[in-house]
């Protein structure tokens, strides 16, 4: 059974696997991904009056200033470093074990970071583009919160805490419930979208995709059998609901 009140990660710091060309690769799919439609349309963190208790960072980052890919990129061969990354190493290993306690390993399946999660999560933050300028300063503010909450409760960041600890900041700010307190109001709606962004990006990888029991992108032995029974059908009846049947 696990030491939940041993430091959960006081020495580690997370270690890139990832190619540039790889992670770049995955931020195409993370941007285009039909199974997450609400991946590009971020979230508001709300900014009420009451939402006033409590600490919240006020951020002013600097913008990025880098381009993006323009109008016709090449997903194909990308270039190798179109922006440069804005996650230091320390800010990379927060989110790593954020992501880990998000998705941790399960069995066979893998953890977050056991797929290289953080490294498109930097991706995705470092992208000159304006949805993801817009959660970059969202999961910035949070990164800097949780570091903040963790230093007023224990006294250390938040990697240098130990599980239980850990799982009890997260507790307090990993659902978006009504009866929330004020002071956890905006850290709530950041988490969110973070958790948000670790999912999808989990599982947009192969080990993901795998878990989810999608069996598409697979190659077919022979001529192409052309689509089942149930396919055709639910097909037909869509085309009918349209007026469109043959």
């Amino acid at each position: 059974m696990k030491d939940l009140t041993k430091p959960a990660s006081e020495e580690y710091q997370y270690q890139s696997t990832m190619s540039r060309r790889e992670s770049l690769k995955w931020l195409s799919i993370l941007t285009a991904s039909a199974i997450f439609p609400n991946i590009a349309s971020g979230d508001v963190i709300h900014s009420s009056a009451n939402a006033v208790k409590g600490h919240w960072p006020e951020l002013k980052l600097s913008p990025v200033m880098a381009k993006g890919y323009g109008k016709d990129p090449n997903l194909i061969i990308p270039h190798s470093s179109p922006w440069p990354k804005i996650l230091t190493a320390g800010q990379l290993t927060l989110v790593a074990v954020l992501a880990d306690i998000i998705v941790p390993r399960d069995g066979n399946v893998p953890s977050a970071t056991e797929v290289n999660v953080p490294d498109v999560i930097n991706e995705w933050m470092s992208a000159p583009y304006a949805w993801q300028q817009a959660d970059r300063l969202t999961i910035h503010s949070a990164l800097v919160w949780i570091n903040d909450e963790s230093t007023i409760r224990f006294s250390k960041s938040f990697i240098k805490l130990s599980s239980k600890q850990q799982i009890e900041i997260i507790d307090n700010i990993a659902y978006q419930k009504q009866d929330l307190a004020e002071e956890f109001i905006k850290i709530a709606n950041a988490f969110s979208r973070l958790r948000k962004l670790v999912l999808a990006a989990f599982f947009c990888s192969p080990a993901g995709t795998k878990d989810l029991g999608y069996q598409g992108n697979a190659p077919i032995m022979g001529d192409y059998p052309g689509p089942t029974d149930e396919a055709m059908e639910h097909l037909n009846q869509k085309l009918a609901e349209l007026g469109l049947s043959l």
